[in-house]
């Protein structure tokens, strides 16, 4: 998904969520991978229901944040300082920083729970900065205490899904993270295709499974197909999430349901900054009756910030990225669709 950009001026116990009798230390560690695996679990708990999890900016309060009243709130984005392995709010902001964490908490205070998000589109993602896996999982770990989170989201997309080094990195310090903190949920969001995953998105899940990772949700961003997809947006999530359940079976040996129960779909809202993608209103509808029907995780949109309709004689498409959808609603109307 897109970096903030200024306007103008383990699986190895199947998916956490779809598994019973899931732990810590099944076979793999940091020094000596293991490639153990298990299929669904007869006993796998029962789904909770699709929740609303939109992607909010971590320094900004918008006022439709909390439009839909979503359960958990994606909190985008940290990466690198510079080439160093200092964790920081879009790489600027200090993790303490009193304006971030009164924002926090702010939207704790609207009823949800807070997920870090590492990497996404902009900077550098700490796995590509940071030298060794217990420095990294260091950082991440400094990262989720400045906001009091348990969960974790990795938002790995472009060059960071062919750096096999820094996807073995993470994969190594998020199995040391998860050593040290039982409790910590973990979910990887990655590009993905009407055709699936591509081959850096199924690497990088390869990658988590091998290090004993336990992963929540794979979150899959449907959007940025390409200027040849011209056709429906809600129709291409929904082609694009079965392809990616059919390799998450495959991969994983997952059931159905299992592998429906650790997904999510991330949507673009509204214009995006790829001619031919709108992503409208009832294309949001459509996502969350799907979503909800195969019991998936969350649905997601990037982002809240977004969600209102541009100020009029604005370039839509040059402020699809930064602080509006470039389509007519409401203020905060995608919110309450995916909330349903």
């Amino acid at each position: 998904m897109p970096g903030f950009r200024k306007p103008a001026a383990g699986l190895t116990c199947l998916f956490a969520l779809a598994a019973a009798g899931c732990s810590a230390g099944s076979g793999g560690s940091t020094d000596a991978p293991s490639r153990s695996r298990e299929s669904a679990a007869a006993s796998a708990p029962a789904p909770s229901g699709t929740s609303y999890a939109p992607y909010v900016s971590a320094t900004d309060a918008s006022g439709t944040d909390s439009s839909g009243s979503p359960s958990t709130y994606n909190l985008a984005f940290v990466t690198a300082d510079g080439s160093g392995c200092t964790p920081k709010w879009n790489g600027e902001k200090a993790l303490t920083d009193p304006a971030v964490t009164s924002r926090i908490a702010r939207l704790r205070g609207t009823g949800g729970s807070v997920r870090v998000s590492f990497g996404g589109a902009s900077g550098k993602e700490l796995a590509s900065t940071c030298d060794s896996a217990s420095a990294l999982a260091a950082a991440y770990g400094k990262a989720l205490d400045a906001a009091g989170a348990t969960r974790a989201d990795f938002d790995i997309e472009g060059a960071g899904l062919t750096d096999a080094d820094s996807v073995a990195r993470r994969s190594q310090a998020i199995a040391l993270l998860q050593k040290e903190r039982g409790g910590l949920e973990v979910s990887f969001t990655l590009p993905v295709m009407p055709s699936g995953l591509d081959s850096g998105g199924l690497a990088l899940l390869e990658s988590a499974n091998t290090y004993d990772v336990r992963v929540a949700t794979v979150d899959l961003m449907t959007m940025n197909y390409g200027e040849s997809y011209t056709g429906d947006m809600g129709d291409y999530a929904l082609t694009s999430a079965k392809a990616a359940h059919a390799q998450l079976k495959k991969v994983f040996g997952l059931s159905d349901a299992g592998a429906w129960q650790g997904m999510a779909l991330t949507s673009m809202i509204g214009v995006n900054d790829i001619a031919g993608e709108t992503f409208t209103l009832s294309d949001a509808a459509q996502v969350r009756t799907f979503a909800r029907q195969k019991a998936m995780a969350w649905v997601s949109m990037w982002a809240t910030f977004r969600d209102q309709q541009c100020e009029a004689g604005k370039p839509a498409r040059d402020d699809a990225a930064t602080d509006c959808s470039g389509v007519e609603q409401s203020p905060g109307e995608f919110g309450r669709a995916f909330a349903g």
